[in-house]
């Protein structure tokens, strides 16, 4: 199960150096219900090299603030605390596996 992320603990996981991948999603939000189990399988396939967490925007409401998030679902990628990719909206998810691997 993908971690869940917020305002407290996401300089701590920035500072772990590994990768994150980090979902921006809302209760109500139905493509948002769709990505997450696709997010849990690649938590569960990668979590020895990389960090996955899930951010409610309507509870994290300053970290979606910080990353500039105006759409759920939005995936950030993260590494060494650049965000090098994202992806908004419902997608396939070999496009998310190889999003991630690409930051691997």
């Amino acid at each position: 199960m993908a971690h869940n992320i917020s305002i407290d603990n996401i300089d701590e996981l920035l500072a772990s150096g590994k990768p994150l991948m980090l979902d921006f999603s809302a209760s109500w939000c139905g493509p948002c219900k769709r990505l997450a189990p696709i997010v849990d399988a690649l938590d569960e396939k990668y979590a020895d090299q990389v960090i996955i967490g899930k951010i409610d925007i309507e509870e994290e409401e300053d970290l979606a603030t910080k990353y500039g998030i105006r759409n759920v679902p939005t995936i950030l990628f993260i590494k060494d605390n650049t965000i090098v990719d994202k992806q908004v909206g419902l997608c396939k998810p070999a496009e998310l596996e190889d999003k991630l691997k690409a930051i691997l």
